[in-house]
């Protein structure tokens, strides 16, 4: 197992020889091995494995002061500046930040490491811990910003330092993905009524596993109506686009299995690099891969506040990879500009 380790190490080291810019989750894949196998090989190089105690990690993190908050998936990254408050964490299943800035859903049954990486970046060393699932997927991870209290983070690290520091870090293989029921098994008529009769928006995902359906199923199978419309996969380009022109804040849910992560606000610099289209703010940074896109769908879901309009972004495996709103509260009706907003986007380009 050492020699494999050391090999895996070498061939990382001969990767950013040769490739400097390349990204550790890139290098992974180049590699055929996860992310945290590759961040183990250097443990006691900059890299501590920190011991399994995420919540009360977690609930230290608000002395770091203002970090940067990262949640990804295959094909979208959710960078969001700003203080860690309000942490709920005492429910062993799901926990909760809910700041103005940082506003995280935690999925802790999937958590499987935690880790402290210092790494040179623009010749200077950046901090961060990073936590990953017990596939060895990235769940998550906070960087310290020029804002950040680096002592507090130096103690952080002493207080939860693991005994095992060895370079090898054992993972669970990945699970495999529901097989989607045949359309001919699900009550659609029960469900299409359940829908309708929706009074919450936080019970849709309870509703979609109440009737055994995937989401994308559920949005083939919606009332009949404007419930759930196919749009052309350029809706998130144009619908941000339009936000940003009309300065109409708006949310964006970006989330993993192990992670949700919000960013409610303006949206204003948008940039296109490559493959990628990008918003750009000073404390906000999202980065969609655009071919990545398979699906979208405009999504309207009555509650008690009227109803609520998202754009749902799915990739080719049917996983959902970006979900937009319109800035909105529990209690208050969402924006009609950003009602507005969807509806144009939607009558330019609805599929079928």
């Amino acid at each position: 197992m050492e020699t494999l380790t050391t090999k895996l190490a070498d061939q990382w080291a001969d990767l950013k020889s040769a490739q400097p810019q390349m990204r550790i989750r890139n290098a992974a894949e180049k590699l055929g091995v996860t992310e945290v196998e590759l961040l183990a090989t250097k443990c006691g190089d900059g890299v501590s494995r920190l011991k399994p105690h995420f919540t009360a990690i977690l609930a230290e993190i608000e002395s770091l002061g203002k970090v940067m908050a990262l949640s990804r998936n295959e094909d979208v990254v959710h960078e969001r500046k700003g203080i860690y408050q309000n942490a709920e964490l005492n429910n062993p299943h799901v926990g909760l930040f809910v700041g103005e800035d940082i506003d995280l859903r935690i999925f802790l049954s999937c958590w499987g490491s935690a880790f402290a990486v210092e790494e040179e970046n623009r010749g200077k060393v950046r901090k961060s811990l990073q936590f990953f699932a017990k596939d060895g997927q990235a769940v998550h991870k906070i960087y310290l910003t020029p804002k950040s209290n680096e002592a507090k983070f130096d103690d952080l690290v002493q207080k939860f330092l693991a005994e095992d520091q060895s370079p090898i870090e054992e993972v669970e293989p990945k699970a495999d993905k529901a097989v989607e029921k045949a359309d001919a098994e699900i009550d659609v008529d029960a469900f299409q009524k359940s829908w309708i009769n929706l009074k919450d928006t936080h019970h849709f995902f309870g509703m979609l596993k109440k009737y055994g359906l995937s989401r994308t199923q559920a949005l083939r199978l919606a009332p009949e109506g404007n419930y759930a419309v196919k749009v052309a996969n350029s809706a998130l380009r144009d619908i941000i686009s339009l936000a940003a022109a009309e300065e109409t804040p708006i949310m964006v849910f970006v989330g993993n299995p192990g992670m949700i992560q919000i960013h409610t606000g303006p949206v204003k610099k948008l940039l296109d690099h490559n493959e990628w289209f990008n918003v750009m703010d000073p404390d906000f940074n999202l980065h969609v891969k655009e071919p990545a896109i398979a699906e979208s769908w405009v999504v309207r879901k009555p509650s008690e506040d009227g109803v609520v309009t998202a754009l749902e972004c799915f990739n080719a495996k049917g996983e959902q990879i970006v979900q937009l709103f319109g800035k909105r509260k529990p209690g208050i009706p969402e924006l009609e500009n950003w009602r507005s907003i969807v509806s144009r986007v939607e009558q330019d380009s609805i599929i079928g």
